[in-house]
């Protein structure tokens, strides 16, 4: 059924006047500024002039002593103005916060009480939301404005460690090579801080793990040739082990994960009604059987029954729904949602994370932690080589009494190269795929990207747009398909319901011209009935034309095929002129994008909360087959079809933006989510398409794929030399030096190799 929204019902309005919930629950009529008139009207046509010349149309919403809130249409187009306008008013003395949901189109101001009438201050607000359209207020205050971190806040560069192994190194070079009066107690010296952290995991080895090590090797190797002066391979060596361990660092995201709270993503201040009387408390505070009010363009912060008001809620980012559902005392809502129009009172019944959406928070806090480190194959074959490597030294000490040729043998080691090699390619991947607007979190979810063979998608905002749009306009009684547009975008202009928006947006898109609209009444969840060039137009669902006594019948006969379907109706002087026909429409990468992954062997998946005729239609269309769709699905249901995926063997990559999605992208081998979607499922994701285009998962594939590639392929670039040399060394001797060089060189080599990935990347598209 389709709905259209507006103000709260039985406001009839001037395009000069803006309404006021006020605390008595009453309309009020008030100017742009605040100010209520006598007769509670607008003023006169010379503050209409005035008001028409602004550029930015506003109303107020809400007000109550301390706190306003204006709707204001532009803040869902222009996220410019939005940036500015926050700027300008978080800076106005007196106000003590600034919230703007651009969703709603509203931004919800509170201000200290006392220092200056309400009046005076909605007056300067107002001069704000007008001074932010102008470009006097450059963007990049924005980011100015936000406070930097404190120096002790500031994580430190995994590059710090480098210096004193390059300075080991300086040093080396300045005293050997370049033979410079360099003492060797100095050399000495730097080289044994430098290698401190290293003899220090080995001996952690040695005594929690019982084992020998890679660094037990490398420090065996670093203690030797120090010992006998050959400065510079130690100190090669510790640059070399630092590079690995910082390049590491840097590709590794930590393994516990953020402690999420739902309160979090909600407003801190919440209204109740406690004694018959209203308050604003903060979230936290509020109980079960708690009385709360909530207001057009604010989230619903508690699971509860509406007790008396009625209003257009938007579901989407808890069940998927993609159209706004009109609420009615005793009905259910809950917490997360967004009231796009309309006033509420809820009894609170469930609260903080008892909600659905933190029962959603908490099984995704349940998922299994993984490592986000990838694989480390060096260390796999330190492990296997350590033992046998030190017994080989020590036959080649005994044979020879030679601790140079010792220490060559410990130097040629597998790992060192691939320590460095392997993050070098993990680096470089993660860079070309920033770059083309993948932001892959880890080594580990870079890894998984070449073993998925299972793709889950949600289908609301993922495979599709997530947002309205208008798909056709039929008519009837002889009017042209131009002139119902026209009427029905008039009707519905500075609306912030999603149907208003997209038909305002179909008509621009069309050239058609939108009317100036009169008089105007809404009703939440029927319709807008509006006075335009004379003529009452009604815009709106079924049910709204029916109890208008519009008759729908002659549209069946001129349409049989639209008995049913997502319509809005359009009447004008009492008759039908024609319908609006509106969908949720695919990417459109979504086909191609599915079908690239099905060529490419992978098995597809769509779930979503939508019902079941919805999701067959969007799986038709994307060629999904009917046993991979999983339609009604609750957050909970979600996961649990990625984990049954996922113990039947298969590697599983869930890819959705809401709040539904979390737990699903908590189980998952592998979890996506876009740049635009909810904060929870952004946190929960280990990749973040950054374009929000699905064909950033073939691309992301692509070079997993070929950094797996190059990492086997650098293992047999270090393997084959380190083995060589091991061999001369063993027979006929090898010095130190030239030992670490064939190490040194194949860890070079391998790692340059490794940088590949950043060769054939490009530039995200704008």
């Amino acid at each position: 059924m389709a709905q259209v929204m507006a103000k709260p019902a039985s406001q009839s309005k001037k395009t000069s006047s803006v309404t006021s919930a006020a605390e008595n629950g009453k309309s009020t009529k008030l100017d742009r500024n605040g100010h209520q008139n006598k007769n509670g009207l607008a003023q006169s046509n010379g503050h209409l002039k005035q008001v028409q010349q602004q550029n930015v149309t506003c109303s107020v919403a809400h007000a109550v002593r301390g706190r306003v809130r204006y709707r204001i249409p532009r803040l869902l187009s222009d996220p410019n103005y939005a940036r500015r306008l926050e700027v300008l008013v978080s800076s106005a003395e007196g106000v003590t916060d600034v919230r703007i949901k651009r969703s709603a189109a509203s931004i919800a101001i509170a201000y200290k009480v006392g220092a200056i009438s309400d009046a005076k201050m909605r007056s300067h607000l107002a001069s704000l939301i007008q001074l932010a359209a102008s470009n006097l207020v450059p963007v990049e205050l924005a980011a100015k404005s936000k406070p930097e971190p404190e120096p002790e806040e500031q994580e430190s560069s995994p590059w710090a460690g480098l210096k004193l192994p390059v300075l080991a190194t300086a040093l080396s070079v300045l005293g050997g090579p370049l033979g410079l009066p360099v003492p060797a107690a100095l050399v000495a010296g730097t080289i044994a801080i430098t290698s401190w952290p290293v003899a220090k995991r080995a001996w952690d080895a040695i005594r929690n793990e019982r084992r020998l090590n890679i660094d037990f090797l490398d420090f065996s190797a670093i203690a030797i040739t120090t010992l006998q002066g050959q400065f510079l391979t130690p100190s090669l060596m510790l640059c070399l082990i630092e590079i690995g361990d910082a390049i590491r660092e840097r590709t590794a995201r930590s393994s516990a994960r953020q402690t999420l709270d739902l309160l979090d993503s909600l407003a801190e201040f919440v209204w109740v009604e406690r004694d018959g009387e209203k308050q604003e408390i903060p979230i936290k505070e509020v109980q079960r059987g708690d009385t709360v009010i909530v207001y057009p363009g604010e989230q619903i912060p508690v699971d509860g029954r509406i007790l008396r008001g009625k209003a257009t809620i938007d579901e989407q980012k808890l069940t998927g729904e993609s159209m706004p559902a009109v609420k009615e005392p005793g009905q259910e809502v809950y917490a997360s949602t967004l009231v796009r129009d309309g006033q509420i009172y809820i009894v609170a019944e469930r609260v903080g994370n008892e909600t659905r959406a933190g029962a959603c928070i908490s099984l995704m806090q349940q998922a299994p932690v993984h490592d986000t480190r990838i694989e480390n194959y060096a260390a796999k074959i330190a492990d296997r080589a350590v033992v046998p490597t030190i017994l080989l030294a020590g036959v080649v000490f005994g044979a020879t009494r030679s601790f140079a040729r010792a220490a060559a043998v410990l130097t040629l080691d597998f790992a060192t190269g691939i320590r460095v090699s392997v993050p070098t390619t993990v680096l470089a991947a993660l860079t070309s795929a920033a770059r083309r607007g993948i932001l892959i979190r880890s080594g580990r979810a870079l890894e998984q990207f070449a073993k998925v063979d299972t793709f889950v998608f949600d289908k609301t905002g993922t495979l599709t747009q997530g947002d309205i749009a208008v798909v056709c306009v039929k008519t009837v009684n002889g009017m042209s398909g131009d002139r119902v547009l026209q009427l029905a975008a008039s009707a519905e202009q500075r609306l912030t319901h999603p149907l208003a928006s997209a038909l305002v947006r179909y008509a621009e898109q069309q050239d058609v011209a939108i009317l100036s609209r009169d008089e105007w009444n809404y009703e939440v969840g029927l319709g807008v009935r509006a006075e335009i060039d004379g003529q009452i137009v009604l815009v709106g669902s079924k049910r709204f034309l029916q109890q208008e006594g519009v008759c729908l019948q002659c549209l069946y006969e001129e349409h049989p095929d639209l008995q049913t379907g997502s319509l809005i109706y359009v009447a004008s002087e009492g008759e039908l002129r024609g319908v609006v026909q509106y969908t949720d429409p695919l990417r459109p990468e979504s086909k191609e994008v599915i079908q690239t992954l099905q060529q490419m062997g992978m098995e597809v998946h769509m779930l979503t909360g939508d019902n079941w005729k919805r999701a067959n239609s969007a799986s038709a269309k994307l060629g999904i087959p009917e046993a991979c769709i999983h339609a009604e699905a609750f957050p909970e249901t979600k996961a649990n079809v990625v984990r049954e995926l996922h113990e039947s063997g298969r590697t599983v990559a869930f890819i959705g933006d809401g709040i539904n999605d979390s737990a699903a992208l908590a189980y998952a081998d592998l979890s996506i989510s876009f740049g635009n979607g909810s904060d929870i499922a952004r946190e929960t994701a280990d990749v973040v398409l950054m374009r929000n285009d699905l064909q950033g998962l073939v691309e992301a594939i692509a070079l997993a794929r070929q950094s797996m590639g190059l990492i086997h392929q650098n293992t047999a670039i270090v393997a084959v030399p380190n083995l060589a040399g091991l061999l001369i060394a063993g027979t006929v001797g090898l010095n130190p030096l030239a030992a670490t060089v064939i190490n040194n060189g194949s860890s070079v080599i391998a790692g340059v190799n490794g940088l590949r990935p950043l060769l054939n990347s490009s530039a995200p598209h704008s």
